[in-house]
């Protein structure tokens, strides 16, 4: 549990203040992305992480005290949170649950939210949320704003228009306002989901045989697993297979992401 003496008062990326030791020794995070740039930043921070949280690869193979499980980003374990004593509790404003962290808070523990919709903005997100872990800005997090700084720009001429499914049973796709948009729109792909509009929903459903026009389906292996042999049969457009970390994550995943998907 957090330090009561205070060294200094940070807000989040949602705006809420965030009191924070003299020194930040123990670390939870609530999301994948962020277990990894806290990994592989400074592994010995976590102490607890969520089922799935599967980067940094050695994360269980950190010493004699890998970070305790405390099941998953929809559902944690919020009394092993708290038994963990962290001093901060990094989570996300679209992977965690309002009355989950309000739970860590009322527990007495601070709670840092990140909010990452565009990928200049994951960036300063990830800046500020490390920054609140006591880290410096990493050469990896320098890296990979250089590699998406350096992306050559694609003409209006030359861009495409996708569907990104992410389940099926039913099918569901990305839709408005989402970082996965927001990493196809920097490649020179369209969302075709994209403009739904105010009050549309961020993650729709879908019916197959009425899509808006579009000449390629992006099907990452997560949430859903789609493979070869799972998912572009259902469509006549081309289907491109890809990472679901390089698509959804933001974190050291950024770097790969901005050299594996500009092939798609």
């Amino acid at each position: 549990m957090a330090d009561p003496t205070t060294a200094e008062t940070v807000r989040d990326d949602l705006g809420n203040e965030v009191a924070l030791p003299a020194r930040v020794r123990r670390v939870v995070s609530l999301v994948p992305s962020l277990t990894e740039a806290i990994g592989v930043t400074e592994p010995g921070l976590l102490v607890g992480v969520t089922d799935w949280c599967t980067h940094p690869l050695d994360l269980d193979d950190a010493g004699s005290a890998p970070p305790a499980r405390v099941r998953g980003t929809k559902n944690p374990d919020v009394e092993s949170i708290v038994a963990l004593a962290p001093d901060l509790v990094v989570a996300n404003d679209e992977e965690n649950r309002p009355a989950d962290l309000a739970a860590l808070r009322d527990a007495g523990l601070a709670v840092y939210v990140t909010d990452v919709r565009t990928v200049d903005g994951a960036f300063a997100s990830l800046d500020g949320m490390l920054a609140a872990c006591g880290l410096e800005r990493p050469a990896w997090l320098e890296g990979a704003e250089k590699a998406w700084a350096d992306l050559p720009r694609v003409p209006a001429a030359e861009r495409r228009t996708a569907i990104v499914p992410i389940w099926r049973k039913p099918w569901m796709v990305v839709g408005r306002d989402t970082f996965t948009g927001a990493i196809l729109d920097r490649l020179g792909i369209d969302n075709a989901f994209a403009d739904g509009g105010p009050g549309a929903e961020r993650y729709p459903r879908v019916d197959v045989a009425d899509l808006p026009p579009h000449d390629l389906v992006v099907l990452p292996d997560e949430p859903y697993r789609f493979t070869a042999d799972d998912g572009p049969e259902a469509f006549d457009a081309p289907s491109a297979l890809v990472s679901g970390r390089l698509l959804t994550w933001y974190g050291p995943s950024l770097l790969e992401a901005a050299q594996v998907l500009r092939t798609m």
